[in-house]
């Protein structure tokens, strides 16, 4: 299971690539649209905002993060239950907010997978002591 939460992971953010340029594209047509004069600078700057909320580098790095921490955790000797149930808690909560900042179906399709994955691992780490 941690194999396909990396895989997962992996995939995420290979779809998130383009996102800027996606946005970009959007906000000019919903202009355009609109038929409204805005000046090239503004409209860039407004693209690069939406571009830094939408971002899930973060999110990303620190799956990977926890995934490591996780694995490490199974490896060493000990009572292991809380931490991984805590780690748990921690993949499901960046999971949540990657979903929230993506408008892409792709991405929320593996969100979903994502935090099917996580309550399967959750369940069985809830059997650890």
């Amino acid at each position: 299971r941690l194999a396909t939460l990396a895989t997962l992971v992996a995939e995420v953010e290979g779809e998130a690539g383009g996102v800027r340029e996606e946005l970009g594209e959007r906000v000019r047509a919903r202009v355009a649209e609109l038929g409204v004069e805005v000046e090239a600078g503004r409209l860039e700057q407004e693209v690069a905002l939406l571009a830094m909320r939408a971002d899930i580098q973060e999110e990303v790095i620190r799956l990977r993060a926890h995934l490591a921490t996780f694995t490490a955790a199974l490896e060493a000797d000990g009572p292991v239950g809380r931490r991984l149930d805590f780690l748990c808690q921690e993949m499901v909560r960046e999971t949540n907010t990657i979903g929230s900042k993506s408008s892409r179906l792709s991405i929320t399709e593996r969100v979903m997978r994502l935090k099917e994955t996580i309550e399967q691992v959750r369940e069985q780490v809830q059997n650890l002591e």
